[in-house]
Formats: structure tokens, C-alpha cells, sequence
């Protein structure tokens, strides 16, 4: 079964406080759905057409076991909690 990534871009943040909440919620559910942080934090280098915005890469098991944790109650509390505090798109991509 080959591993899973979420990756989030963050185009904004909006209310830093309420994202601060957000990742004290959001960290240890992920965590708990089988989710390991790999890269989080602001670009070193962008390149093309890539953007200086915060980026986040967590590496899971599978495609279902990172979908399972971003639908899961846990993470759900934690997206209620961050609200419009930030816009960000974030995708899962299966490794290859």
C-alpha cells in the first residue's frame, strides 16, 4: 500500500491566535490517526510560479488512513476551532 500526503498551503492567516488553537487541536489528532509531520513552517527557496506561504506536509500510512483523520471528530473539533482564521487549500496525494 503505498503512503499517503496531505500538504496544505496556507494563502493567508488571518487570526494567528485562533491558529495557534487550531494547532494545539489539530497536531495531537492527526497524530492519533497515524499522521507524521514532515515539513511545516515558510519556504527556504520558491521557484516557477510558487509562493512564500506556509506549507505543511504530513506523511500517512494510506490514502483511506489520511482521509479517515481528516474526516475524523477529532480533526473536525480542530477545523471548528481555526474557522475562517486562515485560507489555505490543502490536498492528499498518494506516493508513487
Amino acid at each position: 500500500m503505498a503512503k499517503a500526503y496531505w500538504i496544505a498551503f496556507y494563502h493567508s492567516i488571518n487570526d494567528p491566535e485562533a491558529m495557534k488553537k487550531y494547532s494545539e487541536l489539530a497536531r495531537p489528532a492527526v497524530e492519533s490517526g497515524g499522521g507524521r509531520f514532515v515539513a511545516r513552517g515558510m519556504p527556504t527557496k520558491v521557484y516557477e510560479a510558487g509562493k512564500d506561504q506556509r506549507v505543511v506536509m504530513i506523511e500517512f500510512d494510506s490514502v483511506e488512513q489520511a482521509m479517515a483523520t481528516h474526516d475524523s471528530s477529532a480533526y473536525k473539533v480542530a477545523l471548528d476551532v481555526m474557522g475562517d482564521a486562515a485560507i489555505r487549500d490543502m490536498r492528499i496525494v498518494e506516493a508513487i
